[in-house]
């Protein structure tokens, strides 16, 4: 593609101008094999014109490269055209033609310069663009051995040794750096001479790949400079002091805890410099707010060097660090390792500015923080009307075999586009140490580079050698004003090494023995010898104070001054770190001021809505304009919902979520919905965005909740591939329109809309990751994720795990993010019935043989807990559980096992009294109105019933076909109670029932097999409850539902018929039940 790219150029100048003139491209597309790869190129059909065409050409000879005659017969047949008309040709080749015959010209050129000559010196110029990185000294080590590509030998091009001293000119019509029309005359060896310092020294660019000339004329302004960039003296004495930080940091560590797991940054320790270089000129290009998320590997010397984490705080935590309990109402939690912990804080620029600065709190699961920094950046983005994007960045700092091996890598680079995702650019640093953990690269990728994932869009990539501390300077500045410029993803691979293991404790001689012996071995691979020329390897302080002193620019008594200084400090922070008492918390931000922390009660408060707001905001998410045509289906429906809204009748599940929506909303509140298919609804059932049939326009009722509202303040997405679509068809129309750049459009077109429906249908852990990072920012928004099956979800079980059920008691981080997992047994077979509730339950941290505090006054037993779990069955208390998220003092995660079949289900109905706030309706009870926890049995039992045989619990949509089954067999000394929450237990709730049935057997019917759904974390709770009223034990509860299984449900739909009907049947057959079958 490079060599194609390369000289393709030349010819498409001249195809402008026929362009212009009324030439227009055919249908027909010739693909052309050429090194196992198709080229798609368009087949242009000329008009009359004086303008010469090529001949004819085979397609045999279509794989010729402009050296050879079929070129030069297009090009002498346009040279006759201009000599007959100077005016029938471009300006441009008006020019070319002048200087080739000696003319006088507008532009400046050389008498005697060739045709062939011209094009060779394009072709060369254009390989160093391409592949000028492959001859880059990259590795600080000298280890890497590449093959340098034959193009960028100027014999290849057919240039010789005497033509080195001749002068050349490259001027090209809207092209910049070395081939910009008002660069001088210069001798084919400067010229050389300038390439050779621009592409092949320190910094090895990646950018031909991007379709898009403007950008690809930025990057080649920035980088092919008259001269090479140059530091003064000032800034390579802050450049200087900051590497003596970094470095002195390290060495400190090293010298004060030598058996401690650290994770250091010796080798790469550019980083840092690096890093304090682009937020500063970020700062000065805008940037208020940077969000940062990193592995462990210099973790510790980003928080205490760039972030500004207390250096005494740092050291109290290597010494194992102090709990604090003298503060009344503080939650500490169970703490994390160091090197995962994140902190916040504003920091001065060498600008004069101020920036603000969050490293989030990550677990080892390498990469798993990308998209939830990126998500907490695009809330900032949302909360401050950065609706440009360049206030707030993010930045994500990886690995090398993590970049490359991790999927969520690639997953996150995709939303980097879509409208409802994008932050306006990531900055990616990779920490390329050339080994992952003990893995050699050979054996790690397939690709070249680890960053080679990049290039599946439109992103560059600056490979730059670890110890030159300019070129890191200049690659990290360079990219925040990309980022800056063009509002999108960019990569610096920092290539570095480790200079010790994976950890200062870790020995590597165990998997590589000969790598730390000092003798000399019989070189088997690089990778068995990197260890011993790391060992006499200079450290890039060494080699940075060794160009400086050798500059005149530094002496050593200001280098003395620095590493003074800096010694001074760390050993009076370490000194102090002795004393150190850790303060108040700052786990909350400034929007979470005044919520509550698990270890301060926070009041129950009331989620019920007045009935006149009730009534309007129903009346607004049910009426459409009059000039909108809905698909005739979905008008039905919203006529529907309009009448339920006007009777107060018959509310079903899609209204009542709307109207929790809507009232919110009306509340002040920002509401966020995505996942798969939620627009829609994967059952078809929300309609939340209709479309006109005949003009396709888009029409969101809950956009036109308020007056004027915000378009983003109510969000749901998943209208990813479309737009992306038209966003990349956009970005290549461009290109197709620009005869420069623009090459295997078509190609490039097919391959990112196959990228992007990948994103749309499966992409579950990056975007459950984005959404947690977006709920983390603001406690006033309700951000939901919903899975197409429940039984999806455990794509994303890393964000699970690690994040939601652990994240406040590791890091003190509060969430409310709401998980909306469909689940339920109706025949759809084993991969769509079950949302794993018993992975979920199994989680939670509530002590199941413990009764906590019950009193209403006193009651902490959801802030205790890590997260929620319920299994809803109508739409008002579906209603009441989503506004309750909002309608509290601090912020738990919900997971909703949502239903499927209960959309439409006949009986599962709500009226709208039952979400008001009216005292004497539905669902107002002492308290008020608000989310039921348990709802008793609907027969109008008395306080105490001492007739009813059975009790059997259930939760979700199996009590619909329970409470069937009864009212058929009459057996009225039932009782069926439903568990909405399962999680935290509600224990106060479940005694007041077995009080109110004293001869009743107890019993727990699901749908799920008995080694899945809730059973296992029911049965130990409930047998607390049993015991604490002497109702027996664990022992004595019954058993109704599925046998243990390996799969979650069966596929024949018969059998899936028979089991339902006999697991209903038995848990209201008139005789006692047998336990356990």
């Amino acid at each position: 593609m490079g060599w194609f790219r390369a000289g393709s150029s030349v010819t498409k100048l001249a195809i402008r101008r026929t362009l212009a003139q009324g030439g227009s491209y055919a249908t027909r597309t010739n693909v052309v094999r050429t090194h196992a790869l198709y080229f798609h190129t368009s087949v242009f059909k000329a008009k009359e014109q004086s303008t010469p065409m090529p001949s004819t050409v085979p397609l045999s000879r279509l794989t010729d490269t402009f050296l050879d005659g079929t070129s030069n017969i297009y090009l002498e047949e346009l040279q006759r055209a201009w000599e007959a008309d100077p005016n029938s040709v471009d300006e441009s080749w008006d020019n070319f033609f002048r200087n080739f015959v000696g003319q006088d010209a507008t532009s400046p050129g050389i008498s005697g310069q060739t045709i062939h000559e011209s094009m060779r010196l394009l072709l060369l110029v254009k390989s160093y663009q391409v592949n000028g990185h492959m001859k880059t000294k990259l590795d600080p080590l000298g280890l890497e051995e590449r093959e340098i590509p034959d193009n960028l030998n100027p014999a290849f091009c057919g240039f010789t040794e005497a033509d080195l001293d001749r002068e050349f000119f490259l001027g090209v019509w809207r092209m910049a750096g070395f081939l910009a029309e008002n660069r001088p005359v210069q001798t084919l060896r400067s010229i050389l001479t300038r390439l050779e310092q621009a592409y092949c020294r320190s910094i090895g660019y990646e950018y031909m790949h991007i379709a898009d000339h403007e950008k690809c004329n930025w990057l080649r302004d920035k980088i092919e400079t008259p001269t090479p960039t140059q530091y003064n003296r000032q800034r390579r004495e802050v450049i200087l002091d900051r590497l003596i930080w970094s470095s002195q940091f390290e060495n400190f560590l090293a010298t004060k805890w030598t058996t401690a797991k650290r994770f250091g940054l010796e080798g790469g320790e550019t980083l840092i410099p690096g890093m304090k270089e682009m937020f500063d000129r970020a700062a000065d290009l805008g940037v208020e707010n940077i969000v940062i998320g990193m592995p462990h590997r210099g973790r510790l010397n980003v928080l205490g060097n760039v972030v500004r984490k207390p250096l005494r705080q740092i050291f109290s935590e290597f010494s194992g660090g102090t709990k604090p309990v003298d503060e009344v109402g503080l939650y500490t939690g169970t703490g994390d390792v160091k090197y995962h912990l994140g902190t916040s804080y504003d920091r001065p620029t060498r600008g004069g500015k101020r920036i603000h600065l969050s490293l989030v709190a990550n677990p080892s699961h390498l990469e798993a923080v990308d998209p939830v920094v990126v998500g907490k950046t695009r809330a900032k983005q949302y909360y401050s009307n950065d609706v440009d994007r360049t206030k707030n960045m993010a930045v994500l700092i990886h690995g090398d075999g993590s970049f490359a091996g991790q999927g969520v890598v690639y997953e996150t680079f995709h939303l980097s586009a879509l409208p409802n995702y994008t932050t306006g650019g990531t900055i990616h640093i990779v920490v390329n140490n050339q080994v992952a953990f003990t893995t050699d690269p050979r054996a790690g990728r397939s690709s070249q580079y680890c960053t080679d994932v990049a290039k599946a869009l439109n992103v560059p990539i600056f490979h730059v050698n670890g110890d030159d501390m300019e070129a890191v300077v200049h690659v990290c500045e360079l990219a925040a004003e990309w980022r800056q410029t063009f509002h999108s993803d960019v990569v610096v691979d920092l290539v570095c090494y480790r200079r010790f293991g994976h950890n200062e404790i870790d020995e590597p001689s165990f998997t590589q023995p000969k790598m730390y012996k000092v003798s000399p071995v019989i070189v088997i691979s690089a990778f068995l010898v990197r260890f011993q020329v790391i060992r006499n390897h200079m450290s890039p302080l060494e080699i940075y104070k060794k160009k400086l002193l050798e500059s005149g620019q530094v002496t050593q008594e200001d280098i003395n001054k620095i590493q003074e200084k800096a010694n001074t400090i760390l050993n009076e922070e370490f000194l102090a770190s002795k004393d150190y008492v850790p303060k108040r918390s700052d786990w909350l931000s400034a929007y979470w001021a005044g919520f509550k922390s698990p270890e301060r009660l926070s009041r129950i408060r009331n989620t019920g809505v007045k009935p006149e707001i009730l009534k309007t905001v129903g009346k607004a998410i049910t009426t459409l304009p009059e000039t909108f045509k809905p698909h005739r289906a979905v008008k039905k429906i919203y006529e529907q919902r309009a009448k339920m809204i006007e009777t107060g009748e018959g509310i079903d599940w899609a209204l009542g979520e709307a109207l929790a929506f809507a009232t919110l909303l009306v509340e002040g509140n920002h509401v966020r919905l995505s996942g798969q298919d939620v627009e829609r609804g994967t059952f078809s059932h929300r309609h939340a965005v209709l479309h006109d049939q005949e003009t396709e326009e888009q029409y969101c009722p809950l956009d036109h909740v308020l007056m004027n509202q915000d378009e983003e303040m109510f969000t749901v997405s998943n209208r990813r591939f479309l737009t992306s679509l038209k966003h990349m068809s956009h970005g290549m129309g461009r290109g197709l329109h620009d005869a420069n750049e623009c090459n295997f459009c078509i190609y490039t077109i097919l391959v990112k809309m196959r990228n992007y429906v990948f994103t749309d249908a499966e992409q579950k852990f990056a975007v459950l990751g984005y959404e947690l990072g977006y709920s983390m920012e603001n406690p006033n928004s309700l951000v939901m994720w919903e899975a197409q099956f429940g039984d999806f979800a455990n794509g994303a079980q890393v964000i699970f795990d690690q994040f939601l059920s652990s994240g406040e008691s590791k890091w003190l981080r509060q969430t409310g993010l709401v998980l909306m997992l469909p689940h339920g047994y109706d025949g759809q077979g084993p991969e769509h019935s079950s949302a794993r509730l018993e992975r979920l339950l199994q989680m939670s941290d509530d002590n199941p043989f413990v009764i906590p505090e019950m009193d209403q006054t006193l009651r902490k037993q959801i802030q205790e807990c890590n997260w929620q779990v319920v299994n809803v069955t109508t739409p008002a208390n579906y209603f009441h559980v989503l506004r309750r998220q909002i309608h509290r003092g601090f912020r738990k995660p919900l997971i909703v096992m949502s239903p499927k079949n209960l959309l439409r289900y006949k009986d599962c109905k709500s009226n709208l009294s039952e979400f008001d706030d009216v005292q004497g309706h539905p669902g107002f009870d002492k308290q008020g109105t608000r989310f039921k926890r348990l709802i008793k049995d609907q027969n109008d039992h008395s306080d105490l019933e001492k007739g009813i045989r059975r009790l059997v619990l259930c939760s979700g949509k199996v009590y619909y076909e329970l409470d069937e089954e009864r009212k058929k067999k009459n057996a009225s000394d039932i009782a069926i109670c439903r568990v909405e929450q399962l999680c935290p237990f509600p224990h106060d709730l479940i005694q007041r029932e077995l009080k109110r049935y004293p001869n009743a057997e107890i019993v727990w019917c699901q749908e799920e097999p008995m080694n899945m759904g809730a059973y296992s974390y029911i049965a130990p709770r409930l047998g607390t409850a049993m015991k604490e009223l002497s109702r027996g034990s664990v022992e004595d509860i019954k058993y109704v539902g599925r046998y243990p299984s390996a799969s979650i449900a069966t596929g024949f739909y018969q059998v899936h018929g028979n089991e339902q009907t006999e697991l209903v049947q038995k848990a209201i057959q008139p005789e006692p039940i047998n336990y356990p079958f």
